[in-house]
């Protein structure tokens, strides 16, 4: 009995000696709900600025698009009452359907202009003069109308440097020059010259100054092929969507052509869309002089109407003078209007706009609609 004794006592000092070696190699035990909880209540995490997606919405993107511009934030989250220690602050919890805070604002810029019967414009309208669809429904909220005669402009000319206007190239490059010295404010407006053939060639690049302006028009070269539809999407795509700017601005572009693509690596519908995205308005004007109509005419129109601009078709090789001059008298005839549309889904498709005139007889002229944000 008492050998027995002995070796279950040996046994019983052998178990603990173990136990007590166990329980050195053991991790701190984490602290309880309560007691993490306490510890953020007396210690919260800073607060960040949620990210914000500026969006263009087409007018003439834009894309966008660019214009003018839409800012449209997405929606932003913040969640509370994490349990998570990563250094980079708390993670989303299980009460984040609760705590998360959602704010969209989405808005809609258009830029139009209207005319009377007699084709001329009209400039003292108001906003109660106008109704807006969107989507085929009628707007929630008009939030700004304005007329734009001195928003700053961001204007692109693109100038035709094909072989197949070599013979008028000169007086072209004379009215485009009179056109940018005419419509160009220093220290407001801005402006670049794209010309192109086979590839675009940026010969000056974004300035107020009208003697550059007018040096990048004179160092165009006719020779080779016509690329008009890449060089109306690379107008928008690399240089008006990409522009940087602190307030609202008007973008549009003078296409000088005879709307005869042979070389382009994108369509004219990819162009206009482009357009479109950037919130671009083309003006377009014809180098074909013959008054037959040809194909190139229906292209130039097809284009301008799209983004809301028109299509000038000159008969005679000193009348494209005086399509520059409505152009400008355009520019400074406009209207802007803001506002937020019904049943608003940021699901990237394209949404049709359409202004209208109450008043019988006035004719609106803008683009026909834009493309959401994606989600």
């Amino acid at each position: 009995m008492k050998l027995r004794t002995v070796t279950l006592f040996l046994s019983s000092l052998s178990l603990l000696a173990q136990a007590h070696a166990a329980g050195q190699t053991e991790l701190p035990s984490a602290p309880s709900a309560s007691q993490q909880g306490q510890r953020e209540k007396a210690a919260p995490p800073a607060e960040t600025p949620m990210p914000q997606a500026s969006v263009q919405v087409p007018a003439s993107s834009s894309k966008p698009d660019a214009a003018t511009p839409a800012e449209q934030n997405q929606p932003a989250k913040a969640g509370t009452g994490s349990t998570s220690s990563s250094p980079l602050g708390p993670g989303p919890s299980d009460d984040d359907s609760i705590t998360t805070i959602r704010s969209t604002v989405n808005e809609v810029n258009v830029v139009f202009t209207v005319t009377d019967k007699h084709g001329h414009y009209v400039k003292d309208l108001k906003k109660e003069n106008f109704k807006v669809i969107d989507d085929s429904k009628p707007a929630a909220e008009i939030r700004s109308f304005h007329a734009e005669a001195n928003l700053p402009l961001e204007v692109g000319l693109l100038v035709d440097a094909s072989n197949s206007v070599r013979d008028r190239f000169k007086f072209e490059q004379e009215a485009a020059t009179e056109f940018l010295n005419q419509t160009i404010r220093p220290k407001y407006d801005l402006a670049f010259v794209v010309g192109f053939d086979v590839t675009p060639e940026v010969t000056q690049d974004f300035t107020d100054n009208t003697e550059r302006l007018a040096a990048g028009v004179r160092s165009l070269r006719p020779g080779g092929g016509t690329a008009m539809y890449d060089a109306l999407y690379f107008a928008c795509r690399d240089k008006l969507l990409k522009a940087q700017h602190t307030g609202p601005v008007r973008r549009a572009i003078i296409l000088l052509s005879d709307g005869d693509d042979n070389q382009s690596h994108v369509t004219r519908e990819e162009a206009i869309e482009m357009a479109q995205r950037a919130e671009v308005i083309v003006y377009t004007i014809s180098t074909n002089l013959s008054g037959t109509g040809r194909h190139g005419d229906k292209v130039l129109e097809r284009i301008a109407d799209a983004t809301g601009g028109r299509a000038y078709v000159p008969f005679q090789i000193n009348e494209v003078s005086n399509a520059f001059a409505a152009i400008q008298e355009e520019l400074r005839s406009q209207y802007a209007i803001s506002y937020k549309p019904a049943d608003f889904v940021s699901d990237g498709r394209y949404r049709s706009v359409e202004i209208l005139a109450i008043q019988k007889g006035l004719r609106v002229r803008s683009r026909h609609g834009y493309y959401a944000p994606s989600p």
